[in-house]
């Protein structure tokens, strides 16, 4: 049995909606003063500022801003627990993880809610402080009963809410069929059989309105209604790209973990390839790292196996036919004839091909890490 979050939309009402914003400030203000004062303690006096210390602190704040006590304490505390796992993500040297950021009153916000501070009966959660169940749009009931929920509102105003259940996953009946997976911009990826995915470039899809309206948001008066009108815009059509982008992962990766017992993908240096202006965005707008992430979860869900070969691996110069490898392969250079063999070899599926072949002789030793095949 392991966790699993469930997110649904969720609608509230007008009564809702301003206690949701009152918490979400206080939640705010609690992570930004309590980041200022560690900051502050280890500049000047080289100390470091422990959880429990934080939590006795908590009291004394409450005490000077008695609006803190209009919201549910729990949220407060789960805001100091939320920025200790920050920092120890910070320090933590195999994670890489950046110093924790104060948050801004126009970004993302959240609360998170223990047992203690909701109530869920008959498929309805109520939370503290409210009167009445929230108003949620469920796509599927939940497994369990939620252990804790988190409450979020985008900067499109979108609301959301996600319960943290129990979840017993169902392994597929094994199947023989195994895959090797090129990461590409052309297209996604490119399988072993030759079949390649498209790329359908969503960003670019609607850069063109975009730019349209971010030059009309940097004519805008800051602080003016109009201002806060377009932000609003341009935050629901970023939202809609992400969307976009979302939904066509989660089927590909899906498919692709139905159909296939084992799945061979190249453990690429994606914040290193992002450093390249010329490809940044492109890089991005795919989405290789969220693509190899479901892949992860969703074989371990499913049962199915994920090998990762190290990227230095030379999967785009060794002939898949006859193992000769060439010496220069320029990236604009997508078909080459084997000097080997002769063999005309697209380049993406020779790779895609290589990575399988590598991958599976890696599974076969054991190793299933991001060094098979190294």
């Amino acid at each position: 049995m392991i966790k699993r979050a469930y997110k649904e939309r969720l609608y509230p009402t007008p009564e809702q909606t301003e206690l949701l914003a009152q918490s979400f400030g206080c939640a705010r203000f609690v992570w930004n003063n309590t980041l200022a004062y560690r900051t502050t303690a280890y500049q000047q006096q080289g100390e470091s500022v422990s959880h429990s210390t934080a939590e006795k602190r908590l009291v004394s704040l409450k005490a000077d801003y008695p609006w803190l006590k209009d919201v549910s304490s729990v949220i407060l505390q789960q805001t100091l627990r939320d920025q200790k796992t920050a920092f120890d993500n910070f320090f933590n040297p195999k994670l890489k993880a950046r110093y924790p950021r104060f948050k801004k009153k126009d970004g993302r916000q959240s609360i998170r809610l223990t047992r203690a501070a909701f109530r869920y009966r008959d498929g309805e959660i109520t939370i503290a402080k409210a009167k009445t169940p929230l108003p949620i749009r469920w796509s599927r009931p939940l497994p369990s009963e939620p252990s804790s929920i988190t409450i979020s509102r985008d900067r499109a105003g979108r609301y959301f809410i996600s319960c943290l259940c129990d979840f017993v996953p169902e392994a597929f009946p094994v199947t023989p069929k195994t895959v090797g997976i090129d990461l590409g911009l052309s297209d996604l990826f490119i399988t072993s059989d030759g079949a390649k995915s498209g790329n359908p470039r969503h960003l670019k899809r609607y850069e063109a309105k975009l730019a349209r309206l971010q030059r009309r948001l940097a004519k805008k008066q800051k602080g003016s209604r109009n201002r806060q009108k377009l932000c609003q815009k341009v935050a629901r059509l970023h939202a809609k790209i992400a969307d976009c982008r979302r939904d066509a992962i989660h089927k590909a990766s899906r498919t692709l973990i139905n159909e296939n017992q084992v799945i061979c993908v190249e453990s690429l240096n994606i914040t290193g390839m992002v450093k390249n202006r010329s490809l940044a965005k492109a890089i991005s707008d795919a989405g290789w790292g969220e693509f190899v992430r479901q892949l992860e979860y969703k074989a371990a869900w499913s049962g199915r196996q994920l090998v990762k070969v190290s990227q230095w691996y030379p999967s785009s110069k060794l002939c898949h036919g006859c193992g000769h490898k060439v010496e220069k392969l320029p990236l604009s250079q997508r078909h080459w004839h084997c000097e080997g063999c002769g063999e005309a070899i697209d380049r993406d599926i020779n790779a895609a091909n290589n990575i399988r072949t590598a991958g599976l002789a890696g599974f076969a030793c054991g190793a299933t890490g991001a060094g098979a095949a190294a």
